[in-house]
């Protein structure tokens, strides 16, 4: 029988782990989805209830609570983007 000589599989390539930044940014746009979802789910939520309890069945509350939870969102995402690794810095825009 011939020799033949087989080379054992090479071990997959391993992919470099992310960097930490990028961890923690996709860690707060994750935390951002999800709490704009909620929220917003919330304000719609309370603004059908308030409309079919107050407001003779109208649109506009729930338009209304469905803005006031993005906008809930929308700050609290934007403040941790913003926030510092340090507790009790305040951050003043220019």
């Amino acid at each position: 029988m011939p020799e033949t000589s087989i080379a054992p599989p090479s071990a997959p390539a391993t992919r470099p782990a992310k960097p930490v930044s990028e961890a923690l940014l996709n860690e707060k746009w994750d935390r951002c989805l999800s709490s704009l979802l909620i929220r917003s789910s919330l304000g719609l939520s309370f603004g059908v209830v308030f409309s079919v309890l107050l407001f003779k069945r109208r649109a506009w509350p729930a338009w209304v609570g469905l803005g006031f939870g993005a906008g809930r969102a929308y700050e609290e995402c934007n403040g941790s983007f913003l926030r510092t690794g340090r507790e009790g810095v305040r951050i003043q825009r220019p």
